[in-house]
């Protein structure tokens, strides 16, 4: 329970204020422990970080898997995927993470930030190939490269509201600079 009161004041923490509110003393003050007390439980920043990846990123890639497991067509598959990722940015789960990948961490907690988005990349390479990509896994990498764009818009508090983002995204996505 000590565990997940600690990750529960770690995305309060980074969603509220970024990486530089991720501290050890905060992270006590939120939870009512020691602050030796949460060197038990995790040894650096990295460590919290490493563990809230493993915790929420699978809780994400299952509901943008869920998400295109709902359509049929290759192309609604991939609005899915698109939709679903911006409609997660709101979430303090999302925006934690955002937090953390915008941080030095160590090359452990990176790597594991990699993988889990290697992961989520997978999931639309088989219908890029469905719609005639010659490259779906190259076209994925893409893909998500103009999410991971709009995620950082949206996280900015651009001018424009995140629906008009999100509209825009798919519409690159889809369409292309055709619009």
């Amino acid at each position: 329970m000590q565990r997940a009161a600690l990750l529960d004041a770690a995305r309060s923490l980074l969603s509220d204020g970024g990486t530089e509110a991720l501290t050890f003393p905060a992270l006590a003050e939120r939870t009512g422990l020691a602050r030796s007390s949460v060197y038990e439980y995790f040894r650096s920043r990295a460590a919290v970080v490493e563990e809230l990846c493993a915790v929420d990123f699978p809780v994400w890639a299952a509901e943008v898997e869920a998400a295109m497991e709902r359509e049929t067509a290759p192309g609604a598959k991939i609005e899915a995927y698109v939709r679903t990722q911006l409609d997660l940015v709101g979430d303090r789960r999302h925006r934690a993470v955002v937090a953390i990948s915008a941080s030095e961490l160590d090359a452990g907690a990176r790597e594991k930030i990699r993988a889990a988005h290697g992961g989520l990349v997978a999931m639309i390479v088989e219908a890029l190939g469905d719609l005639g990509h010659d490259q779906p896994r190259l076209a994925a990498m893409l893909l998500q490269g103009v999410v991971d764009a709009a995620v950082r818009r949206i996280e900015l508090g651009a001018a424009e509201e995140p629906a008009e983002i999100t509209e825009a995204a798919v519409s690159m996505v889809l369409r292309g600079v055709r619009g």
